[in-house]
Parts: structure tokens; sequence; C-alpha cells
């Protein structure tokens, strides 16, 4: 009996459901009495995902190269589901902000603890050679990270160290934008000039990018947590939460990197060149950067010293190839 009462109570409900839509409920009935199973590889796209790895020379680990780039991808995509609630959260539940920073976190560190995938998981002179064939593609090309950094800090946090100093909340968005630090990263090492790599980047993602910020203005996390008042704001596991979310993003995740770079293009007679002609030996340390997204929660010493740890990771392979900070 109870459970013939709590059928007729669902059915009630989806004809509540489905009132509007123009069709009454024994139609969409006969929808589901008629549609097919779900399946485990149909309901993932299985075999589209596992499709999805082209390599364009015939060295075995290029594969290995494309996955991981599309996994790391994947994280991304991840931890701005995540970001995108952070922001669009109404209330202010210190809660929410500590298990939205938690699932980031977690994220970021299966990146890191993951990336002795790619320090020690392919053959130097296989990388060597067919990286060759990918020119001037680049992993700086990955739009969602800056995706991530837009979504985590204003962008007068963003702008190159070296000038940071000159901008300020009052800058157009895309005055900010135009030196953001990472532009540098993709000049030519030679002329100075803007390589292939960022001109393409900027062609296809710059209004994306510049969409987002405006969209976030006043509203990023760093903002969220500003806005708390003082006794949530002091709350001791968001504080920490939000710094382990900038060490992740801003020391370890370049730190696993560096190690990479000086894995495949290090050589004693001089560096190779970064696909794309990215200059990675300026743009990847954090402590040429400083890069902070949340610097309220920092002393004054903290910042000073920030990346400092990437010369302990040069003189200490066995942590770099550890994916630790």
């Amino acid at each position: 009996m109870e459970n013939k009462d709590q059928i007729e109570s669902q059915i009630v409900k989806l004809q509540e459901k489905y009132k509007d839509s123009g069709q009454d409920l024994s139609s969409y009935l006969d929808g589901l009495l008629y549609q097919r199973y779900l399946t485990y590889w149909d309901y993932i796209h299985l075999d589209t995902l596992l499709s999805l790895q082209v390599p364009r020379t015939y060295f075995p680990d290029e594969e290995i190269f494309i996955m991981y780039h599309q996994i790391t991808e994947l994280y991304f995509k991840l931890i701005l589901h995540e970001l995108k609630q952070f922001v669009d959260h109404k209330a202010q539940e210190v809660e929410f902000y500590i298990e939205k920073a938690r699932r980031i976190n977690s994220y970021f560190e299966t990146l890191i603890s993951s990336f002795s995938i790619m320090i020690k998981g392919m053959e130097r002179e296989q990388f060597l050679k067919y990286r060759m064939a990918l020119l001037p593609a680049s992993g700086f090309q990955s739009v969602q990270y800056r995706m991530i950094e837009v979504y985590a800090t204003p962008l007068e946090n963003l702008v190159h160290f070296d000038e940071r100093k000159q901008f300020s909340s009052k800058n157009a968005i895309e005055e900010l934008y135009e030196h953001i630090y990472w532009k540098k990263g993709a000049t030519d090492i030679s002329t100075g000039e803007k390589t292939l790599t960022l001109k393409q980047f900027e062609y296809r993602y710059t209004p994306r990018l510049i969409r987002i910020a405006k969209q976030v203005k006043n509203n990023t996390i760093y903002h969220k947590y500003l806005g708390l008042p003082e006794d949530k704001r002091n709350n001791k596991i968001l504080i920490q939460a939000l710094r382990t979310l900038d060490i992740n993003a801003n020391i370890n995740w370049p730190l696993v990197h560096m190690g990479s770079a000086h894995r495949y293009l290090g050589r004693e007679s001089g560096q190779v060149a970064a696909t794309g002609g990215t200059n990675w030996k300026e743009y990847l340390p954090p402590s040429f950067q400083k890069v902070v997204f949340f610097p309220e929660i920092y002393s004054k010493e903290e910042l000073n010293d920030w990346g400092k740890q990437w010369v302990d990771h040069m003189f200490n392979p066995d942590k770099i190839n550890k994916g630790n900070a």
C-alpha cells in the first residue's frame, strides 16, 4: 500500500512537471518506454573520447604527450566548474567557499602529482624530434588556465610584476589585459616581438578573456573573500584553503613545468628553444612573476619571498621529479 501511494504521488508530481510542455504525461511515458537502456560507453562517449588522440608523427611517445595534455584540460574544466559556482554564489557562506576551494585544490594536486608522466614518462630523444612537428602550438595556448586566473583574481594582480605598481583597478580591463604577465613569456627571444604562438592565441581568445574579466569585475574569488564580514574573513580554514590554492596554481604548477622543461629542453651547451618560441626560463619561475591571487592574506615578507622555492627545486632534482613543492 505504501509503495502504491508513493507511485501515485510521483505520478502527480510528473503531471505537474510536464503540464506546461504542451504534451500530456502519457506521451512522456511512451518516450520512456521506447527509449533504449543507457550504457556506460554511450553516456561518456567513450569511443569518441578514445578517438581524439591523433599524433602528427610516428613516434610512440607523442600519443602520451597528447593524452596527458587532454587530461590536463579536463581537470582545468573541473576547476572552472567550481570557480564559476564560487563566483555565482550569492550567500556569504564560508563553508561553501571552503568546500569549493578544497575541490579546486584536489584537482590541482592531482595534476601536480601526475606530472611525473611528463617528466619521466617519455623518451627525451623522441620528444625532441616529434615536438618539431607541433610548431607553433604550445601549452602556453591553454585558454582554460588563463580563465582560471581571471576568475580567481582581478587583472591588476596579473599584470607583469615589473609593471604592476603602475596599474590598479581604476585602469580599463583592456589596458590591464595588454600588460598581463604571460604575454612577455611569448615574445621572440631575439627580437622581442610577439611570437606566432601568441598572435594565434590573442586572435582566438582575447575577446573571450576580456568578456570574462568584465563579467567578474569586482566579483572574482578574491573579491568574494574580501567582501566577507571580518569574522568570516578571518576563518583559519578558509584562509589556509586559499593559500593552498595560491601555492598550487602559482608555485607548484609552474615548478613541475620547470622540471619538465629542464629535463627535455635543458642542455650543457645552452637551452633548447621551446615550441612557439616561448621563453620558458623567464616565463615559468614563480619568483620572477610573483603572481598571487589573494595578496591580502600574506605578509609583506611572504610576498617578497614568493616563489623562491624554485631555486631549491633546481638544485634538488628529486623534488622536481616527485612534483612536490
